[in-house]
């Protein structure tokens, strides 16, 4: 099984095509192949390119715990990255299709900087999904280890609950990340951003990501983060998400559009062997 390893900002993906997994690598393989002692390592699997009517590419995105998730904005830069390694697209924008919605790419500086449309965001308890009432989640309560915790929640074709902290640390991440991440009111679990505002155009953010726990950086985490910053009056429309990994730069548009622009490096390529799965 082939696979190329990139990394936006140390959030590290493999990218495998189809073919090379004779379809789907089943959860356990994903497991063993994410595994950072038993395997190659990696924050998750991006399975394509797929043909598909709607976009130019389909792509499918795994977790380390071998589920199946909607959207990454780190991954769909990675991915967009690997097509131009494989020529498969030129400096022109292109589409990519996935679970969470079609967005726009565009890759920039030979493969080293990519921007993408990453779709509207929205804080409709009906969409991220979260129970209770229709309602926009804005500046609600929630208790977390004995803690009350301010939150908002958000989707931009996945789920983020953003806690509007006076301080982050990884270590509240790991703390809380879980138990917020599996909190009854959010039905599809969550994403979890631990978030400082700066000033007017900087945010500082921790990530705890669902099913795949602590990361150095996220481009959806980035998105929702920002986009509850300008909404609850802190921030305004463009925002750099500072995180442990480095910065993404995102643009907020005046009915909640939302692009991203962030670095991708290439790591290495090579063949997994048959015995890893033994």
């Amino acid at each position: 099984m082939n696979f190329a390893k990139y990394h936006a900002l140390g959030n590290d993906y493999l990218v495998i095509e189809p073919a090379d997994a004779a379809g789907k690598p089943s959860a356990r393989q994903l497991q063993r192949i994410c595994d950072r002692h038993y395997g190659v390592g990696s924050d998750g699997v991006l399975l394509g390119p797929y043909p598909h009517a709607d976009g130019d590419f389909g792509l499918r995105l795994f977790n380390p715990d071998g589920g199946e998730f909607e959207k990454s904005g780190n991954g769909l830069r990675i991915f967009s990255r690997y097509l131009w390694d494989h020529s498969l697209v030129g400096p022109e924008p292109f589409t990519i299709s996935t679970p969470g919605g079609i967005v726009t790419s565009q890759v920039h500086e030979g493969g080293r900087s990519v921007t993408v449309e990453m779709g509207t965001i929205s804080f409709d308890s009906r969409q991220i999904p979260v129970r209770g009432p229709a309602r926009e989640v804005l500046d609600e309560t929630l208790e977390a280890g004995g803690r009350t915790l301010h939150y908002s929640a958000a989707t931009i074709g996945n789920p983020h609950c953003v806690i509007l902290c006076e301080h982050v640390s990884p270590r509240r991440a790991q703390e809380l990340g879980p138990l917020i991440e599996t909190d009854a009111r959010f039905p599809n679990r969550t994403n979890v951003q631990f978030m400082v505002v700066r000033d007017r155009h900087n945010i500082q953010i921790e990530i705890w990501e669902r099913g795949a726990g602590y990361t150095l950086a996220s481009g959806s985490s980035s998105c929702a983060a920002a986009a509850v910053a300008h909404r609850l009056g802190f921030c305004d429309q463009e925002v750099a998400v500072h995180m442990p990994g480095g910065v993404i730069a995102i643009s907020i548009g005046d009915h909640g559009a939302i692009t991203m622009r962030g670095s991708v490096t290439k790591i290495c390529e090579g063949v997994l062997s048959a015995e890893l799965f033994g």
